[in-house]
Order: structure tokens, then sequence, then C-alpha cells
């Protein structure tokens, strides 16, 4: 049988190299929200590509703007690839935290709940 540090430990790297992976696998070409926001503007079509150098404008008056600090899973255009990779990894690793830390305090809470209906 595999102890939970064991399994807790693969499931980390396996989450990390696949995340590694998906900065080379991942499709250059904008999906979901953008991409729905290029068809709405006339920039781009449901079945061909999004056109070279197709930005999306909006009307900000009375709006408000905001920039990602990782924007588009990178950590600037310099770093190219390794930001991508740098950006999943500690992406992940803080997912994982706060995941183990929500894991952790249920398994305190039932604990002190047991305890008290003793």
């Amino acid at each position: 049988m595999i102890d939970n540090k064991t399994l807790i430990a693969s499931g980390l790297i396996i989450a990390i190299l696949i995340g590694v992976l998906a900065v080379f696998l991942a499709s250059g070409d904008p999906d979901g929200l953008e991409s729905t926001a290029l068809i709405i503007q006339g920039e781009k079509t449901l079945t061909g590509p999004t056109p070279p150098n197709t930005e999306i404008q909006e009307n900000m008056e009375g709006k408000f703007s905001y920039s990602p600090a990782m924007p588009d899973y990178s950590l600037g255009e310099g770093l190219g690839p390794l930001g991508g990779i740098v950006a999943i990894i500690v992406g992940t690793i803080l997912a994982f935290s706060i995941a183990l830390g929500i894991v952790y305090a249920v398994k305190v809470a039932g604990r002190s709940t047991e305890l008290k209906q003793h």
C-alpha cells in the first residue's frame, strides 16, 4: 500500500509535468472569452483561425481595467517559454498548497467535533 506522503508527492510531480508540457503543446490561437470577443468584433470567424496581430478593442469609458500578474501564463516576453514554465510551476504549487490547506482544516475540524462528542 502506498503511503499518503508518496501519493501526494507523486500527484504534485505529475501535475507539474502536465503543466510544463502544456506550455509547449498549447495552441497560440486565442480561445474562450478572447476568441468570442474577436468573433463579436468581426475580426475572427467561427471556423477560421485568428488573423495575426489581432487585439481585442474595448470601450473603456466609465470602466476599469487591470493587468494580470501572469498574463497568458507567462512572466513576460523576455523569458519566453521559460517564463511560462515558471508560471505553471508556481501556479500548480500554489493551487496544491491551497487544496492541501483546505483538506487539513477539514480534517482538524472533524477531529475537534469527534472530541466534543465523546
